[in-house]
């Protein structure tokens, strides 16, 4: 898990099950909903839309769940959501960088800043937290869809930075903007993806003592508890 910037692997590797299942599917319907909003609603040829939907599926996400999310996009055509990044600093000083879906930012904005605090943390200004990171694209591929050999052939041949594997999955790297290029090459040849995203990676970590982890759970569970939050990355690094 060393060096690991996004909470939920770190949640995953620490055995932290999700409470709320709904909460899981609210926040990836809103993405799929967002995702045909702003594309066409025929995943075939919206990259965006095609993801979040294979993203769906990998938490076993219902088909009818799928696409009433999709239909969403058409029926309230006044709904508005906007992609919005907070950036700080929680328990331990650890950076933390929140990336949120939200359909009111002020209330986004003073439910984040309430958790931070809380936590005897503080919210800062665009850049404070991200000087600390490096952004990539990630792609996760279950270990059981393909062999090492053959996805490090793949990645390499459509131009990927980086492929590695582990015991649960196959993860590639490569730039962001390249990121539905290369997975479009990738899917000639594979189907199932367990997601594909847009992760900021710390440059350098904070190693974290088990006797201060709970303080940092806590924080960070508070944070996704919020139905705005998406995505939460951090430099922080738990000790085994």
């Amino acid at each position: 898990m060393a060096g690991h910037s996004h909470w939920a692997g770190i949640k995953h590797k620490k055995g932290k099950a999700d409470k709320q299942r709904s909460k899981i599917f609210s926040k990836l319907s809103k993405e799929i909903t967002v995702a045909a909003k702003l594309g066409d609603k025929d995943p075939a040829i919206n990259p965006r839309l095609r993801s979040a939907i294979q993203a769906a599926r990998s938490a076993n996400m219902p088909k009818d769940n799928i696409e009433r999310a999709i239909n969403k996009s058409s029926i309230n055509s006044e709904l508005s959501f906007e992609n919005l990044r907070y950036e700080g600093f929680g328990p331990e000083k650890v950076a933390v960088i929140v990336e949120a879906l939200t359909d009111n930012k002020n209330r986004t904005a003073s439910n984040i800043r309430t958790i931070f605090q809380k936590a005897g943390g503080s919210l800062g200004t665009q850049g404070s937290a991200s000087h600390n990171f490096t952004q990539l694209g990630v792609i996760k591929i279950d270990k059981k869809v393909i062999s090492d050999e053959h996805i490090f052939e793949l990645a390499t041949e459509a131009g990927a930075d980086e492929c590695k594997s582990n015991n649960e999955f196959h993860e590639i790297h490569c730039p962001i903007n390249e990121i539905y290029n290369i997975k479009k090459l990738l899917e000639k040849e594979i189907d199932k993806f367990i997601s594909t995203k847009i992760e900021w990676r710390p440059l350098n970590s904070v190693e974290i003592s088990k006797e201060r982890n709970n303080d940092l759970i806590n924080f960070f569970e508070s944070l996704e508890e919020d139905d705005d939050v998406q995505h939460i990355f951090t430099n922080a690094e738990f000790k085994k």
